[in-house]
């Protein structure tokens, strides 16, 4: 698919559709737990084929496990029924450990189910683009290092730190183009543990490992939305731009009309419905609202697309997630009226 053309064409159209980063709430429909929904890849394609059929959604998106890339590096992880995965401990400690961590082949682990899942979604879901979802170097390294330890080492120990960030990212564009060639049509690269770093700090110790991912696997039939979900990415814009990214998404956190004048405008700007507050315990009527203040807000700018503000937990409330794209929809269809 030429993916510029299909962004072109977002930008160009007045009525959007949504994309929420919507996969794991799928287990409600399905009736199984998460630890099913992730067991093989059968399962995993069957779910965004749901997903698919039941909304209507800009682009198919990958479940959002930010676990894979750790426990591939060695790293043990937690599996639930009713949460998604959490990495349970931290494996680089020194310099030395950080030297001596193997680059894992892709492959490993259960990067091999992302990969056939999505190559199968791609089977089954012809109507819109297929995103797979990848976790960002930065926050890959934090998941090796551990978060607080690794903001620390951050400013006390940088060399551990970028010893890491260059494993992370060889990995990741490995990683990266075997989604493209499974099929993917562009992935999600989720950078969370940037949004609490400071702009300075970024710019040495994530920014340019993020940008060598995108330099390496961006072309015009695969493209990369970056993901920022803390309060500090607002005043990351100059930078982010830099990336060349075709789609930027962003939590909840900030204020999407305050980032959107700041980004390039031929880039997708994505966001930010709160998944807990709104998806999980909010209400109907609560998520109309929100959903429809944040259009409102935006509406001026034709690259923006309304979604989540991250990935949705499996315990979302359906009723809150069709009331969203409900509203979305009563919003679009009154503009052409």
């Amino acid at each position: 698919m030429d993916m510029l053309k299909w962004k072109q064409d977002v930008i160009s159209n007045p009525v959007k559709k949504a994309i929420p980063v919507l996969s794991f709430p799928v287990v409600k429909l399905m009736g199984i737990n998460v630890r099913q929904l992730l067991s093989d890849s059968d399962t995993l394609a069957e779910g965004m084929k749901i997903l698919a059929d039941r909304l209507p959604t800009l682009a198919s998106l990958s479940m959002m496990d930010l676990t894979v890339e750790s426990e591939c590096f060695g790293a043990s992880v937690e599996m639930y029924d009713d949460a998604i995965p959490a990495v349970s401990d931290t494996i680089v400690h020194t310099l030395d450990d950080a030297k001596a961590l193997r680059v894992p082949e892709v492959g490993s682990g259960r990067t091999q189910i992302y990969i056939d899942a999505i190559e199968k979604a791609k089977k089954r879901i012809t109507d819109r683009p297929v995103l797979a979802g990848i976790i960002g170097p930065y926050t890959l390294a934090g998941r090796l290092i551990g978060m607080s330890e690794i903001m620390m080492a951050s400013i006390t120990d940088p060399a551990m730190v970028q010893t890491v960030l260059e494993k992370a990212t060889e990995f990741i564009i490995a990683y990266a183009r075997a989604y493209r060639d499974a099929g993917a049509d562009g992935f999600v690269m989720a950078e969370p543990t940037t949004g609490l770093i400071s702009p300075k700090l970024a710019r040495k110790l994530s920014h340019p490992y993020t940008k060598a991912v995108i330099d390496a696997v961006q072309t015009r039939e695969y493209i990369v939305v970056y993901h920022n979900c803390g309060e500090s990415g607002v005043k990351m814009t100059e930078d982010m731009s830099a990336f060349h990214a075709e789609g930027y998404h962003f939590g909840n956190c900030i204020n999407m009309a305050d980032i959107l004048p700041h980004l390039p405008a031929d880039s997708l700007v994505m966001g930010n419905v709160a998944p807990a507050e709104q998806f999980c315990v909010g209400t109907p009527e609560g998520i109309t609202e929100n959903t429809r203040e944040i259009l409102e807000a935006c509406d001026k700018y034709p690259n923006f697309v309304i979604s989540s503000g991250c990935d949705m937990p499996p315990t979302c409330n359906w009723d809150c997630i069709d009331a969203f794209f409900a509203e979305v929809t009563r919003f679009y269809q009154q503009k052409v009226k």
